[in-house]
């Protein structure tokens, strides 16, 4: 007899695993249909040794000091602070756009005031402010628009910016200054030893059992249970009661390459002639020193595994009716970007599970697990 049920071995179902199994010494059993653990964060070496991320770059960021201390405790880490280049007319510019951007772009010297007066003169005005569309023209105007952000959303969404919510953009900040990193968050670091390292030390307690390669659907009349915690897509859960949400997916295209560096910086977005919206060089993330390198190229799909919820406002009509589903049935829990139908970071994901098993339990969720200390970090 397990007291949970957890579907799915990502950062959801596997944080409420070590917290449900260690701290308040409840059987766990945790099924995931991947022939591993850690979700989309997955990594591992490749053939030729070089550690990459199978579903493509995953690197964490937060500016909460407790999801950062909880996970410090199954992981030591390394300092990283993200930069992407945009490759935009011939040039590989910084992303989010920033003063070295547009005075690259368009050979000018502007300073911060210089281009804030700028953006003022290009800025369109938006009344109401409901598109991804809106978010950005509103702020940089149309051709910075146009060469940055209306090509990749159209390829990564297969929507024009148009017709998306403006959470998506939204994301995004726009800068006066020179900051070229892509997120200003106070917490900035790489597991040292990766993210599935990180995944098999929370998992590492004997009231926890891992099934991988393992649908629930085909044991759970066979396991005995109390209670389930599910964190795969809603609608799939439900048969598809009020019709299917829809995701986008990705396909992603690995190479070695037989020399140390590839790329000028850890991630080059190609928003406008190109197939693949991006191409990540994973040593930049990882730090690992190694004569070849590793690259992976992404290619947005509308069929295969779910990653993207799409924000939609009919698409959050229906997922409304089923989140009320959840809400009737008993002992049935929801969590994750999948179950949730949001759009959630890596330590969203980890704080949405922490904030569940407090409402379950009734115990500190960020408490210490007992017996581990919290390892050391660079």
């Amino acid at each position: 007899m397990y007291d949970y049920l957890i579907v799915g071995a990502g950062y959801a179902g596997s944080v409420l695993a070590e917290r449900l199994g260690r701290d308040a010494g409840k059987k766990v059993l945790i099924v995931d249909r991947r022939p591993h653990i850690a979700g989309n964060a997955y990594d591992h070496p490749d053939a030729a040794g070089v550690l990459v991320h199978r579903y493509g770059p995953h690197i964490f960021h937060t500016n909460s000091k407790e999801i950062f201390d909880y996970l410090s405790q199954f992981t030591e880490w390394r300092k990283f602070e993200h930069r992407v280049r945009a490759f935009v007319e011939g040039k590989l510019l910084p992303i989010p756009i920033n003063l070295d951007t547009v005075n690259t772009l368009y050979g000018l010297d502007l300073d911060s005031e210089g281009l804030e007066r700028f953006f003022a003169g290009v800025a369109e005005k938006v009344g109401d402010i409901r598109t991804s569309e809106d978010v950005v023209v509103s702020t940089v105007g149309r051709d910075l628009y146009e060469k940055f952000f209306r090509g990749y959303t159209r390829k990564q969404w297969g929507l024009d910016p148009s017709e998306l919510s403006s959470q998506v953009t939204a994301r995004i900040p726009v800068r006066t200054n020179r900051d070229d990193r892509y997120f200003s968050d106070a917490y900035q670091y790489m597991p040292l030893h990766g993210f599935t390292r990180m995944f098999e030390n929370m998992l590492d307690h004997e009231n926890i059992t891992i099934r991988v390669s393992t649908d629930y659907r085909d044991i759970k009349e066979s396991v005995r249970y109390r209670e389930m915690i599910y964190t795969g897509p809603i609608d799939e859960f439900f048969d598809y009661r009020y019709g299917k949400l829809p995701y986008r997916s990705l396909e992603f295209r690995h190479e070695t390459h037989d020399k140390p560096v590839f790329q000028s910086a850890p991630v080059i977005n190609y928003p406008n002639d190109f197939d693949h919206t991006r191409v990540t060089e994973f040593k930049y993330l990882t730090g690992q020193e190694h004569e070849k390198t590793s690259i992976v190229y992404e290619y947005p799909r509308a069929e295969g595994d779910p990653y993207y919820p799409i924000p939609r406002p009919q698409n959050a009509e229906i997922n409304a009716k089923y989140q009320a589903l959840v809400n009737e049935t008993p002992g049935l829990h929801f969590v994750g970007r999948l179950a949730s139908y949001k759009y959630y970071n890596m330590d969203q994901v980890v704080g949405q599970a922490l904030t569940l098993y407090r409402k379950i339990s009734g115990i500190n969720a960020l408490a210490k697990p007992e017996g581990a200390g919290a390892l050391g970090r660079e």
